[in-house]
């Protein structure tokens, strides 16, 4: 199954109040598992940024008026998420921001229906305590040490490795991989190798048997072959 996880930087809290997208940053799970694939642009905001927001994700002003507006990667965006699950930390706060600059160009809403919050997620199965990214991250022992501000694209990438911890997925793969090293054992390691409940019929026929010691025949006196196979003659 495919997943998009997803996340933004905005000017502040409120798109109702004319806060705007400046950052989306998406990274592509296949099965639960990272695939490389990334979406990720900075936006022109077309408003200056307010020093609270500059203090969290340190996009300036001056930064963003060279980039692209929404509606110049909104086909991009569109298209990289597809019809995927978007799977979002506090999905109600980003996709608030997202509905509202798809509502500008006259652009559909995404639907809720879409959406996986990791925070009710975490909020369920950590009930009682922070449940931040950074705590998560911490919980999970996660390296999040490169997060000295938030950015969209790799606080995308680290919810990808949290979402993936979070739903048991990692401990099922780590199953999963343990089954098929017991399986494919070569009998040099110490996992046991796996039997047939019932063995396989023999395909060498009584001529076979004839043939191969007719051979063994011409080895001289002391064949090798003698070591193992007396008893079975």
């Amino acid at each position: 199954m495919r997943e998009i996880i997803l996340d933004t930087e905005t000017t502040g809290l409120d798109p109702l109040r004319g806060d705007r997208l400046v950052e989306i940053g998406c990274v592509e799970i296949f099965n639960r598992m990272p695939t490389g694939q990334t979406f990720h642009r900075h936006i022109n905001p077309e408003r200056d940024m307010p020093a609270e927001a500059f203090a969290v994700h340190g996009l300036s002003s001056e930064f963003l008026a060279g980039k692209p507006l929404f509606a110049h990667v909104v086909e991009e965006f569109l298209e990289f998420i597809a019809d995927a699950p978007l799977v979002i930390h506090n999905a109600s706060f980003d996709i608030a921001f997202i509905n509202a600059e798809l509502d500008r160009i006259k652009r559909p809403p995404i639907a809720r229906e879409r959406l996986v919050d990791t925070l009710l997620l975490a909020r369920r199965k950590h009930p009682g305590v922070s449940n931040r990214l950074d705590d998560l991250c911490s919980r999970y022992a996660i390296d999040n040490s490169r997060r000295t501000k938030h950015g969209a694209l790799l606080d995308a990438e680290l919810l990808a490795e949290v979402y993936i911890d979070l739903i048991g997925a990692r401990q099922s793969q780590l199953i999963l991989a343990s089954e098929i090293r017991v399986s494919h054992n070569d009998g040099f390691g110490d996992a046991p190798r796996r039997q047939r409940p019932t063995p396989l019929a023999p395909r060498v026929t009584e001529a076979d048997r004839a043939a191969h010691w007719d051979f063994v025949a011409t080895l001289g006196d002391k064949p090798v072959w003698h070591d193992f196979f007396n008893a079975a003659r």
